[in-house]
């Protein structure tokens, strides 16, 4: 599809479709997405990888003929102050870094954005004037920014907005509000505070307080693994889980069960971040274990979660069938979630009626009615399920199928004309099938309601700005798995070093999939009662690729390390 250069208002855009650097296709796939995410073209183009930082920044050099600055050699406190509005910076994603006289420069990775410019210009009355740099030195200033703007807002928060839970919340059931607020206390929930902050600004994912006989130790869970962050006095463990079942709601005298409650943390004026907290008794003492559950943190873009192409239009295709079961298997924390929701995304019309049932409810989603389970009340997977068929429903989505009773109203849905998503705790997918079997699934059910099944691991990425190449003989290569194929041109293979921009040289994670559709192969095999090995044996011999195999080209690609296809795959 051709774009109209005199239809686009983005004086980018234009000199882009002008230009020969992005294709018609690219431009329109990019002008989707930024219709979709509400961000800028330039961060559109550099975070779906249409263009690097690089490329970016020397298109816009030559064509504007604008000298580059380096942001590396900006601080958040050599900013003009007086000129760091927060809602002007957020909205037109540039930031004021130089005032020379009156002329107001901001630092842009597109010059061409008028609009900035006259904003600052009117906010501030002073003349305004681009400085052109990278968009993702940008966006690492930026996020310097926001952390240094929320730790500002902290300031501003009471301990009751902190403690808030949930609207909702009956006000007869706010009990123990006094407790940890003591001026002795005050020290405990400034602490407390910037751990839970701390958290949110390194994306931890879980927050582990954990007692011991000798010593007390707080550990972060990011990128799936856990970090030692503190180990203050031993004496304060337990006013620290007083203070954090205060938050949570949780009965403070109890110290004998295990109790679960929710957090509602205000970070600042426009965003907060859900909680969910459980607590049990140790030989120590209490051992609180919160999980962030950020859901404007999570990206539920295809393109993005690691998939190659192939296994890309596999799930696009199962997505698009009226009827059927997708499942999704993997350990808890490798990233099913996340690739549900992506599907629920793309299945998210007007036209569709989706629900789902899930616990806890993770991502919120507009448009899809999403079911707390609340197994106390009753409300178990199989209860909201049966609920759901008396809905007229479209799109169903099990948060994980546990037990016979679920798996059967699970098929017979798929069977009766509804698209059924959810999950299992498996190691591969073709243990999926013999795990449904193992449940008490008849072996014609399951060959004829699932659809396609994904098993998936989480990886740590490489940082780009601090790997560093690795030799490794090619003998070693194949030993690891690599294939004569893949090593037909020799790899050029990274390992972790470390730097002040990533965790011991890692920063973010990747999907790892095995996609396995369901055939007439292993439909026959299934009714033959095969086992999961000779059931991956058949769905390799039908081109799918394995967890290893997919690891090993990440790791060919430059993106994870040799180290970590070891740590997720056998």
């Amino acid at each position: 599809m051709t774009v109209p250069i005199n239809t686009i208002k983005s004086g980018l855009a234009r000199s882009l479709a002008a230009s020969s650097l992005l294709t018609a296709d690219q431009l329109e796939q990019a002008f989707g997405l930024v219709r979709q995410e509400g961000k800028p073209l330039s961060t559109v183009l550099v975070d779906h990888q249409f263009l690097s930082s690089t490329q970016l920044a020397s298109f816009c050099e030559m064509e504007y003929g604008l000298p580059l600055t380096d942001l590396d050699e900006v601080e958040p406190d050599q900013v003009p102050p007086q000129y760091l509005c927060m809602d002007l910076i957020e909205r037109h994603h540039v930031v004021p870094i130089i005032l020379q006289g009156s002329v107001l420069y901001l630092a842009m990775a597109d010059p061409t954005d008028v609009a900035a410019l006259e904003d600052f210009g009117f906010r501030f009355n002073l003349i305004t004037d681009a400085k052109l740099v990278e968009e993702d030195k940008l966006q690492r200033l930026l996020a310097r920014l926001q952390q240094a703007g929320d730790a500002l807002d902290l300031d501003h928060i009471e301990d009751n907005d902190i403690a808030d839970l949930e609207l909702g919340e009956d006000p007869a059931e706010r009990n123990n509000d006094d407790l940890g607020k003591s001026d002795d206390d005050a020290p405990i929930v400034r602490y407390i505070n910037k751990i839970m902050l701390d958290a949110v600004r390194r994306e931890a994912s879980d927050l582990h307080f954990e007692p011991y006989e000798r010593f007390y130790r707080i550990r972060f869970r990011i990128d799936g693994m856990l970090h030692e962050i503190a180990t203050p006095p031993i004496n304060l463990g337990t006013r620290f889980a007083a203070r954090l079942k205060v938050m949570a709601r949780l009965d403070i005298a109890e110290r004998r069960l295990p109790q679960d409650g929710r957090i509602k943390l205000k970070l600042t004026r426009t965003k907060s971040v859900d909680m969910r907290v459980n607590s049990l008794p140790t030989q120590w003492g209490e051992k609180i274990v919160i999980r962030i559950l950020d859901s404007s943190a999570a990206k539920l873009d295809i393109d993005t979660l690691g998939y190659d192409e192939h296994q890309k239009q596999l799930y696009l295709s199962a997505l698009k069938r009226p009827q059927g079961m997708i499942l999704v298997t993997g350990p808890t924390g490798s990233g099913k979630t996340v690739s549900l929701y992506t599907g629920l995304s793309i299945l998210n019309t007007v036209s569709a009626n989706i629900s789902t049932a899930e616990d806890p409810v993770e991502i919120t989603l507009p448009g899809i009615n999403q079911v707390q389970i609340n197994p106390k009340s009753g409300l178990s997977f199989a209860h909201a399920l049966r609920a759901f068929l008396r809905q007229d429903p479209d799109i169903i989505m099990v948060g994980e199928i546990r037990d016979l009773e679920t798996a059967e109203i699970a098929v017979k849905a798929a069977q009766t004309g509804h698209l059924v998503l959810s999950t299992l705790h498996t190691n591969s997918a073709a243990e999926t099938l013999t795990r449904l079997s193992n449940m008490g699934l008849p072996a014609y059910n399951i060959a004829s309601s699932v659809t396609l099944i994904m098993a998936q691991r989480l990886a740590r990425k490489l940082c780009p700005e601090c790997k560093e190449e690795e030799h490794i003989p090619e003998e070693q290569l194949l030993e690891l798995g690599f294939t004569v194929s893949q090593l037909s041109t020799p790899p050029t293979l990274f390992k972790a070093v470390g730097c002040n921009l990533c965790t011991e040289g890692y920063k973010g994670r990747i999907g790892i999939y095995e996609v396995l559709p369901m055939n007439d192969t292993l439909a026959n095999l299934i009714m033959d009662g095969a086992n999961s090995l000779t059931l991956a044996r058949a769905a390799e011999e039908s081109g799918m690729i394995s967890l290893r195999q997919a690891a090993l080209e990440k790791a060919r690609l430059g993106i994870i390390s040799l180290a970590e296809v070891s740590r997720i795959t056998l």
